[in-house]
């Protein structure tokens, strides 16, 4: 029988916080330029707004995405980064949803849109996806929206997608990634910035996706002017 791994505690908004050890080992090298605690204090900050600067732009994409894992027809999903849960409804009713996030506050919008629309395949938790308590092979389908680029150490992000997911599930990453010509000057602008906003400019789809040893199915442009790509990878 699979273990219970929610030990949890609750935040005075109500959500409640899954207790991990401290997901650092000794020797492992942590990327100074973005860590957990600047993505929890940004998206925090972003929380009140997220919907109003990144719901239309990004909507494509998640759209997208969601189709992709209707084509798979998973029984279990989870998504990793659900944010304010703006994908939720997008997800097969006949699936149980699991979304995990930092950020206490972008959870709390997330709770509240599952409550509104009802959705009681779902369930929250405050999380970090570099460090998950699931045991390995949990899921049939995990989706990853706009995170990747977002995480402190995104190899180690990796590790635990392909070990929570089960082999022969699907794991849907949608990104932005470097390349685009469109976007060259103004990943160049925002590259100084980057780490104080809670993401990575400079990042690279041969690096973080296509040197993995698991099998890519498809890659799609998303969003305006191709800003990002959705990816259909075999977990294997």
């Amino acid at each position: 029988m699979s273990r219970n791994p929610f030990d949890t505690t609750r935040s005075t908004t109500g959500v409640e916080t899954v207790v991990l050890p401290s997901p650092r080992q000794a020797g492992q090298r942590i990327d100074d330029s973005l860590t957990q605690e600047q993505v929890r204090r940004t998206y925090g900050r972003y929380a009140p707004i997220y919907d109003q600067l990144f719901g239309a732009v990004y909507a494509h994409g998640r759209r997208r995405m969601a189709a992709a894992l209707r084509s798979v027809a998973p029984r279990r999903v989870l998504e990793v980064g659900v944010g304010t849960g703006l994908t939720l409804d997008c997800y097969p009713s006949t699936s149980e949803v699991v979304g995990i996030d930092l950020s206490d506050a972008m959870l709390a919008r997330a709770r509240r849109r599952a409550n509104a629309l009802n959705l009681a395949n779902v369930a929250l938790h405050v999380m970090d996806g570099e460090a998950m308590p699931f045991d390995d092979a949990s899921f049939d389908c995990v989706t990853i929206p706009y995170v990747l680029s977002a995480t402190p150490e995104p190899a180690r992000l990796v590790r635990e997608l392909r070990r929570i997911c089960r082999p022969g599930g699907h794991i849907v990453i949608l990104n932005h990634f470097s390349g685009s010509r469109f976007w060259w000057l103004l990943e160049r602008a925002a590259q100084p910035l980057s780490s104080k906003v809670g993401f990575r400019s400079d990042f690279h789809f041969d690096e973080h996706v296509a040197r993995h040893d698991w099998k890519i199915l498809s890659v799609e442009s998303v969003n305006p002017f191709g800003l990002s790509r959705l990816v259909v990878i075999e977990n294997v």
